[in-house]
């Protein structure tokens, strides 16, 4: 039986880091070891995790921002698989088994697996991520520039020696967060990626009982973007220095060109939607259209709502953003 390590990442969860844990520790895959990194908590995190004592392996560094957290655990994890648990998240007990039996069924760089989205007390929203699922042969197209359907940080499990292609990842005031971005798609330049398709965790979202525009935890819209554009200068970087691939200039990502119509269209006057969807929508809708992970369905779907936003009714304009950038905002809808 091949050991498996989870890592949980932590900065000021104290909330939260005790159910990670827990989860961790709760995994029926009996080589399953537990890391705990506390980037600096200045909370009540670090006596929590002393308290486990030999149970888990403890790190307590400086802080250093998830970038730094993240070169740690690829440097010290002793394994040659590993799961990057963010502590506000959990796993559900078979999810190691189920992740190491697709792991022994291919040669696999990364196995990822959906997770069920719940809200800031552990309810469930009754949505998942991601609802897409991309080919075992996604690096193909990430070379092209798509940014494959991937689960956030918590729902990817890595073989180690495949991160060690890509970490560490070069540290700077500006590039603190988002470390996840180099691990989900770096390992994808390294070989195939296995999806199992039924949730094996859960994706924590602190903002679900009242949902907008805004789904993820990360940066807000307007600072998304530039985030994005600075990682994939960032992993272009990496991989022509360390693997000798040659990404293109720019990448093609709904989500991203998602951030980009909210802010252009939601809460907007007429003739502001109107021209931002008749001269700055081309990105957005390539995203949508040339988009090789969604059926016709999907794409004619997305299609539709966006054109809502051409009405005159704000209302309904802005209940289209909301459902077609939040997955909670569609449950809500579907609940009533």
């Amino acid at each position: 039986m091949k050991d498996v390590t989870i890592v949980i990442c932590n900065y000021n969860y104290e909330r939260f880091i005790t159910q990670a844990i827990d989860s961790a520790l709760g995994q029926d895959y009996p080589a399953t070891r537990v890391v705990v990194i506390d980037d600096g908590s200045t909370d009540g995190s670090r006596s929590i995790i002393a308290s486990y004592g030999s149970r888990i392996k403890s790190v307590f560094k400086e802080n250093g921002g998830q970038v730094s957290a993240y070169n740690t655990a690829v440097e010290i994890v002793e394994t040659d698989y590993a799961i990057l648990l963010d502590s506000d998240d959990l796993l559900y007990p078979t999810a190691v088994s189920e992740v190491m039996r697709a792991f022994n069924a291919g040669d696999y760089t990364k196995v990822q697996f959906r997770l069920d989205v719940i809200g800031s007390e552990g309810e469930l929203t009754g949505t998942h991520v991601p609802h897409s699922e991309p080919p075992a042969d996604c690096g193909s197209l990430l070379r092209r520039g798509w940014l494959y359907p991937s689960p956030p940080a918590s729902g990817n499990a890595y073989r180690v020696s495949a991160l060690r292609e890509i970490f560490p990842v070069p540290q700077s005031s500006v590039n603190r967060y988002g470390a996840d971005f180099y691990a989900i798609y770096g390992v994808a330049l390294l070989g195939p990626v296995a999806t199992i398709s039924k949730s094996l965790g859960a994706y924590r979202v602190h903002n679900a009982s009242a949902p907008s525009v805004s789904f993820a935890n990360s940066e807000s819209l307007t600072k998304a973007p530039k985030a994005l554009n600075m990682r994939w200068a960032t992993l272009k970087q990496i991989a022509r220095s360390r693997l000798n691939v040659e990404l293109p200039a720019s990448f093609h990502d709904f989500s991203h060109e998602k951030a980009h119509f909210c802010s252009g269209v939601y809460n907007a006057p007429l003739a502001a939607r109107w021209h931002w969807m008749t001269r700055e929508s081309h990105g957005y809708l390539h995203s949508i259209v040339a988009n090789p992970f969604w059926g016709v369905k999907k794409k004619v779907g997305t299609l539709v709502l966006s054109s809502l936003c051409l009405l005159p009714y704000a209302p309904l304009s802005d209940y289209a953003v909301r459902y077609i950038a939040n997955p909670l905002a569609r449950r809500r809808v579907a609940a009533r």
